[in-house]
């Protein structure tokens, strides 16, 4: 008897245990569940979701400030008066609900911004949204405090309508950057002046939209709504029945988690051909470049050719588009893919070795 309760009390303590891991257990099951269904591309559907989130935690957000006696302190009434709110609400019901919605809008724009990262400067936007995506599963108690729920009811706001509005517009124009980030803090503002008691405070909305577009002028903010696909460097390319066929260097049998390798053999006067491939919205147009670059020792990245071609979005798996260079000298050289605002949209780093090549071509189909 005494050995069943020891077992039972142990059991008891693990299980207390395993609860404060039950927050990044419900993260990490969210995100995978959001990175199946949202999908590869973006869809309308997905934007209308967001938006649907978002008017929902508008319209808890103005609950929250409408008069007290619908959301007021039940400690602080009367004994039969918290009774009947004891039957008749749940005060942290709409807390719960929008550390919920909260949750779900920064899981999906977090997977949406990542899909969009392919250098360092975007990683850490990303990087930062998947810290506040884990920091809110453990700040339902500090939703009562309304400024952190209007800084992050502006947050989503702005990185939703930065998404949205080229997406809807079809161009990635930097103004529409910045129009859909004041657009979201205005949204933000509006509601908080529209709620009768103005609860919390409002200022770190404009702190946040300050902060994103001073991080879109330094290029941290991935150029959505394009996502890459594919990048990748070989020594000829050619298309087949609409597919595009691409001879790489094959890697070495002892790296075995990829096909082709980023090291080149290229003899004097050969060609490398770099192939991108990026989704684009339907209806969205712009010019994308090529930008080759090689590393210099002594004076870092130095840029060798720029060579631009025209995107048209609507095609699943992302437009298609090459360029190529001659006379590559040995070293390390890494391509660009850029858009005519000089915003990054992918990387891709390789090596050239002054020799040819002895190994028979991997050809991958794009």
């Amino acid at each position: 008897m005494i050995i069943t309760k020891i077992k039972q009390t142990r059991l008891y303590h693990h299980v207390l245990k395993l609860g404060d891991f039950f927050p990044v257990i419900f993260f990490f099951g969210g995100f995978l569940w959001d990175a199946l269904t949202i999908g590869r591309n973006v869809a309308y559907s997905d934007l209308i979701t967001f938006f649907v989130y978002l008017c929902i935690a508008a319209a808890i957000l103005f609950t929250i400030g409408s008069p007290r006696f619908i959301l007021s302190d039940a400690s602080k009434l009367s004994p039969w008066a918290a009774k009947i709110h004891k039957r008749l609400y749940w005060e942290n019901l709409p807390y719960f609900l929008l550390q919920f919605l909260f949750g779900n809008l920064l899981s999906s724009l977090f997977i949406l911004y990542f899909k969009s990262s392919n250098h360092w400067l975007a990683w850490a936007m990303s990087i930062i949204l998947g810290i506040l995506l884990v920091a809110n599963e453990y700040l339902e108690d500090k939703y009562k405090q309304l400024t952190l729920s209007w800084a992050l009811f502006g947050f989503c706001a702005m990185l939703l309508f930065n998404f949205a509005l080229p997406y809807l517009m079809g161009s990635i124009h930097a103004v529409w950057f910045y129009l859909s980030t004041l657009l979201g803090a205005a949204a933000a503002y509006g509601l908080y002046k529209k709620t009768p008691n103005h609860d919390g405070s409002i200022w770190p909305v404009g702190v946040i939209a300050a902060l994103l577009m001073l991080a879109y002028a330094f290029d941290m903010i991935p150029p959505v709504p394009l996502v890459k696909r594919d990048i990748a460097v070989g020594y000829a390319i050619n298309k087949v029945d609409g597919n595009y066929q691409l001879s790489q260097q094959p890697s070495n049998w002892w790296v075995f988690w990829r096909n082709a390798s980023s090291d080149l053999y290229v003899a004097p006067g050969q060609r490398v051909y770099c192939f991108s491939s990026v989704f684009a919205p339907n209806g969205l147009k712009t010019r994308l470049y090529h930008v080759w670059q090689f590393h210099d020792k002594k004076a870092g990245w130095q840029t060798k050719s720029r060579v631009g071609f025209t995107l048209s979005g609507g095609r699943y798996n992302g437009f298609r588009g090459y360029t190529y260079k001659t006379d590559l000298q040995a070293g390390e050289w890494r391509v660009n893919v850029e858009t005519e605002n000089d915003k990054t949209v992918a990387v891709h780093e390789f090596s050239v070795k002054a020799e040819s090549s002895t190994s028979t071509p991997y050809i991958q189909v794009y």
